[in-house]
């Protein structure tokens, strides 16, 4: 039973928008963390506000599952729902294209689909960003300004000081950006939220969250890039 949804054309959008849906609300989420940085110290613990979330995240659920385990969990599955939503992706582009072997010449398809032939272009770029992004902050691997495990808002400020890292992910955040918008309207039409009388608000909510997450997540490597917030002072909270 399970294989053969899998394998119709129904199941592969309905397991590709319930993958959009994770990622969508992590997208809607880290971006909402990461507006952190600009909370400053915390004067009580002399503290960056940014560091305490991140230490916080890392410590849900610690005594009875360790230490950044159950963060870890996370990650794991966000990046499986993102490999299920590649696939699908995958797949059904390849089974439109067994069905349509002769390239449609009408201006008007065209203009309908330029959003969604956009989408693969956008989606190649946001898995190179996602793999360097976590090579970059969280393993530290790609990060070459002196990564400090635990020293989150250090480790942000040393890595947009870096005006190719500024750059690549603003363009990456475009990407995101477009992609939340088609994939977010795409979504409630694959579940049958397709109403001419709320197409419209749909629409506009996919379009708004679209601009308020890129516009957000652009604002921390910009605010370090312009000097809004400070350079870091040492802190001592240690992962």
């Amino acid at each position: 039973m399970l294989l053969k949804f899998y394998r119709s054309t129904i199941g592969k959008k309905i397991i590709m928008a319930l993958t959009g849906v994770i990622f969508v609300g992590f997208v809607i989420s880290h971006m909402a963390g990461n507006l952190k940085i600009f909370g400053g110290i915390n004067a009580e613990s002399g503290l960056y506000k940014f560091d305490e979330y991140a230490h916080f995240l890392r410590e849900i659920a610690a005594p009875l599952v360790g230490h950044g385990t159950l963060l870890w969990i996370a990650r794991i599955v966000l990046l499986g729902s993102i490999f299920l939503h590649m696939l699908m992706a995958f797949q059904l582009a390849m089974i439109n294209r067994a069905a349509k072997p002769v390239a449609v010449h009408n201006p008007e398809y065209r203009s309908a689909n330029a959003a969604s032939r956009t989408m693969k272009y956008g989606g190649f770029v946001l898995f190179i960003f996602i793999i360097y992004h976590i090579l970059h902050f969280t393993t530290g691997h790609l990060h070459f300004g002196g990564f400090a495990e635990g020293q989150v808002y250090a480790n942000v400020h040393s890595g947009f000081s870096n005006l190719f890292n500024v750059i690549f992910y603003i363009i990456a955040m475009a990407c995101l950006a477009l992609h939340l918008y088609h994939g977010t309207w795409s979504l409630f039409q694959t579940l049958g939220v397709d109403n001419p009388a709320w197409n419209k608000g749909i629409r506009t909510a996919a379009k708004l969250v679209s601009i308020l997450v890129f516009l957000g997540f652009i604002s921390v490597p910009l605010a370090v890039a312009f000097k809004v917030v400070d350079a870091p002072v040492i802190t001592t909270m240690k992962d």
